[in-house]
């Protein structure tokens, strides 16, 4: 998911908003998105590591206790809606021609406003960033492999996937109950998201209640990524094979959770998945003055940054994957996976950028930089 509108506007962001699945907003602007993609082999017993110290930021006194000024409930509720704040920005780059996804207005409204170009800019290089590595697993393993999106919140890739013929055996998205309940009513009333689905399906049955949908093919569970016994209790009732080859996929997801949270996460990964990668998209370098605006006005709408400590740099994002059982893990930021695009793509993007900059009346674009990609292997 995108870029996180709850920065300074006067300041480039992209992403989404960050944790059970939720986006924040990131593509790649100063401190904002990471893509971080943790390539699989097999899980193993790491040896044990110098743990780093502690990062203590001077404006993330409230970012370290996300509970201090609301309670649990509140909290999380802040933290979903940033799933509508991604979804539309997305919305709105597909309108004006960064990428096509036919799929995603059913499932979110249009803007109201226009996007700034850095956001759109952001988010395509997420999106395309992100699919790269994705189809570039499932091309390895012949699509003989399962896909588990965490957080995925109205994430619209098991139908682009389909119309690719991309599809694994099976996809498996994993959120908030809230979240999942509302993209099942989607998918129910809207014949363009169920057709797909039927399609694909085999069997006697396709099972679909408020909070959970499976198809042989597609399954959407409501679980708190936080304790991941649930998860997998959940994901097992809907078939997961631990023994196929797994993609995991996180897009500003673990920022939402503690340090420890997100490292038993980890942990039942690497741990549980003979071979497995996992893709994390993610913030660093959240100790710079954009960072500081960002969690300042993430938490004055009560949506507070839990894991901002390990966002601090591209070798905090890898330590964290090898202190938890991953056996290699390389990281990139944004400004390099932009660089990696399609130049065509890219030097339309700037042409379009710089259009809606003289309509605007803006000024000249800000250069982006900080994002992260990682790649992790774990071996048992």
């Amino acid at each position: 998911m995108g870029t996180d509108e709850s920065a300074d506007q006067s300041l480039p962001s992209y992403g989404e908003p960050p944790c059970g699945g939720r986006p924040m907003e990131g593509g790649g602007g100063r401190a904002v998105g990471a893509v971080a993609a943790v390539a699989g082999g097999r899980a193993r017993r790491a040896a044990p590591r110098a743990r780093p110290r502690p990062f203590a930021p001077p404006m993330a006194a409230a970012a370290r206790d996300p509970l201090s000024a609301a309670g649990l409930d509140e909290a999380d509720e802040a933290v979903r809606g940033t799933c509508e704040d991604a979804s539309v920005c997305k919305r709105f780059a597909v309108s004006v021609g960064y990428w096509k996804d036919p799929y995603i207005q059913y499932f979110v409204r249009q803007a109201k406003e226009r996007k700034a170009p850095e956001i759109n800019r952001g988010y395509y290089a997420r999106v395309h960033g992100v699919s790269y590595l994705i189809k570039a697993f499932l091309k390895k393993t012949d699509c003989n492999c399962q896909i588990v999106n965490l957080g995925a919140g109205m994430d619209t890739l098991f139908w682009r996937l389909k119309d690719e013929n991309l599809l694994p055996r099976k996809y498996f998205e994993v959120d908030f109950p809230m979240i999942v309940a509302r993209k099942i009513h989607n998918i129910k009333s809207k014949p363009p998201l169920s057709k797909p689905i039927m399609e694909s399906h085999s069997g006697d049955s396709l099972l679909i209640d408020s909070h959970s949908l499976d198809s042989s093919r597609y399954s959407i569970v409501g679980a708190d990524l936080r304790f991941s016994s649930d998860l997998e209790e959940k994901l097992k009732k809907h078939n997961l094979d631990i023994h196929l080859p797994t993609l995991l996929v996180a897009e500003c997801v673990l920022v939402y959770m503690t340090p420890q949270q997100s490292a038993n996460l980890l942990k039942w990964a690497a741990s549980t998945f003979p071979v497995a990668m996992f893709i994390n998209y993610e913030q660093v370098n959240m100790t710079d003055r954009f960072g500081q605006i960002m969690i300042e006005n993430l938490q004055r709408r009560q949506c507070n940054l839990a894991g901002v400590e390990i966002c601090r740099s591209l070798d905090s994002q890898r330590e964290r994957l090898l202190l938890n059982g991953w056996e290699t893990a390389r990281a990139i930021d944004m400004m390099k996976v932009y660089s990696f695009l399609p130049q065509a793509d890219v030097k339309r993007s700037c042409e379009h950028n710089i259009l809606i900059y003289l309509l605007e009346g803006t000024h000249e674009p800000r250069s982006h930089s900080n994002c992260l990609l990682l790649e992790t292997r774990s071996q048992k």
